[in-house]
């Protein structure tokens, strides 16, 4: 019985690192300074051409 609460209890503790550890994973929405873009290619913010 107690080696049932104790894996509940780890499993229980563990989920939540889980979690965070799939939010490094996912690609996540940049915002830019106003008359910038983002550019995937350098993963950063460039000045936005004018035409």
């Amino acid at each position: 019985m107690k080696l049932r609460i104790a894996l509940s209890a780890v499993v229980l503790v563990a989920l939540p690192a889980v979690g965070f550890a799939k939010c490094g994973w996912e690609q996540h929405a940049m915002s830019c300074a106003e008359g910038s873009v983002y550019d995937p290619q350098t993963a950063s913010c460039v000045a936005a051409a004018t035409s």
